[in-house]
């Protein structure tokens, strides 16, 4: 797959909700996943620290209740996709606005890392 495949594929497993398929189908097993200094789990490698990752995310979120995934923009070796949830998280005493930038970096026919830029608040 070239990188207009990959950036397409993803935005669609992505809005089906299918996360586990993007793994697999697209992630280099050496995956690296960066999130905004601070964050829990800022920096992870492989695909078995990418699932905790994941599964940490769970354990936080009590209801998604709505998701937006636009389309990609790519450039070189890189593309980006901006991507808006609402969500509720436990514990919290109502839902909270997601708004980030999610860029992915391509190699050899697989995305070998992927950076999420947003606001904490």
């Amino acid at each position: 797959m070239n990188i207009e495949q990959i950036a397409h594929r993803l935005v669609e497993l992505c809005r089906a909700g299918d996360f586990g398929t993007c793994y697999q189908e697209l992630y280099s097993p050496d995956i690296v996943s960066l999130e905004p200094e601070g964050s829990p789990m800022q920096m992870v490698q492989g695909f078995d620290a990418l699932k905790k990752k994941g599964e940490e995310w769970n354990k936080m979120v009590e209801t998604v209740n709505g998701s937006e995934i636009g389309d990609p923009v790519i450039g070189g070796d890189y593309f980006a996709i901006p991507w808006k949830m609402n969500v509720t998280f436990k514990g919290a005493p109502g839902p909270t606005n997601m708004d980030e930038i999610c860029v992915y970096e391509v190699k050899d026919g697989k995305i070998v890392k992927e950076q999420f830029f947003y606001n904490q608040s």
